[in-house]
């Protein structure tokens, strides 16, 4: 039998990262990256002691275990050319297979709640495979404070503390957050695409990223870069629209910066931007609070 990899979305994140090495340990696969860790990720790796996955540039020809995601714009490149034999995943479907595979989505807050809630007689087994999926549950909840968040992520992550040997759930989670909430001295570009993923709204190219800081006066401070950069994006990538979410975590609330029709962003969101930009207080959630109503706004 042909290797079968474990991989999640471009631009990886925590949940992509510690689910593609749980889900591949667990499995007998092999743990794979499409791309560059980000500060947060390669913290908790080197909190358990875990190494990265290997980088996978291009998955022509190979066998894939999704996780974190079914949007082909976030498949690895050559994801087209691969046969994706299994899909885990905590988003809305839109993914299409010609044959009959095991696909398992769940409404929760992160994929690794979906993994740890299936496989946690193994993983009670393993405190650095409970430590990760805890690290991914804090990470994609932003700490339960998500609107993703659900009664089954807080207790999972609960039971995955006590096993990891965390005692402090909110403190921990924290460290976690604090590892890249800053954009300070950073280049722009790599704030934006750090966490940045495409999607098909309607036939229409829209890219969205997004940063969680601890303070937002980091993202008003560059917010001449910000959009200039979103504006550069947008002409040389074919996109429709580029939205840049900055996320503060302590105020609970996200500044949208966006290159696009203003008016497409009003009709999404209920308000007219100030500008290229306006706060949504209380949005913390590009997959719940941002993608859906653009999403809706392009296809109605």
């Amino acid at each position: 039998m042909s290797e079968v990899y474990v991989i999640g979305h471009k631009s990886p994140d925590t949940d992509t990262v510690c689910s593609a090495i749980v889900y591949a340990g667990l499995k007998g696969y092999t743990a794979a990256r499409p791309g560059e860790l980000n500060e947060e990720t390669a913290f908790v790796l080197d909190y358990f002691k875990v190494p990265a996955p290997a980088l996978m540039e291009n998955a022509a020809g190979k066998k894939l275990v999704l996780v974190d995601h079914n949007e082909p714009a976030q498949v690895v490149d050559g994801g087209d050319q691969a046969e994706i034999v299994e899909v885990v995943d905590h988003h809305k479907m839109n993914f299409v297979c010609n044959t009959p595979i095991y696909i398992h989505v769940e409404p929760v807050g992160s994929t690794a709640t979906v993994i740890a809630k299936h496989y946690m007689d193994q993983v009670k087994g393993n405190p650095t495979h409970a430590g990760l999926l805890l690290a991914a549950v804090l990470s994609d909840t932003v700490i339960f404070k998500s609107p993703t968040t659900t009664d089954e992520d807080k207790a999972i992550a609960a039971e995955l503390a006590k096993i990891a040997g965390i005692t402090d759930i909110q403190t921990f989670g924290i460290d976690i957050k604090k590892a890249k909430a800053s954009i300070k001295g950073k280049p722009i570009a790599d704030v934006i695409h750090v966490d940045f993923k495409d999607f098909d709204f309607g036939g229409k190219k829209v890219g969205i990223g997004q940063t969680e800081l601890v303070d937002i006066n980091e993202v008003y401070d560059r917010a001449g870069e910000v959009t200039a950069y979103l504006n550069e994006l947008k002409s040389g990538k074919g996109y429709e629209m580029v939205v840049f979410i900055g996320t503060d975590i302590i105020k609970e609330g996200s500044e949208l910066y966006f290159a696009g029709d203003a008016a497409m962003m009003e009709k999404a969101f209920g308000k007219k931007p100030e500008g290229a930009s306006m706060w949504l207080p209380g949005v913390m959630s590009r997959k719940k609070q941002v993608a859906p109503p653009l999403e809706k706004a392009f296809t109605s």
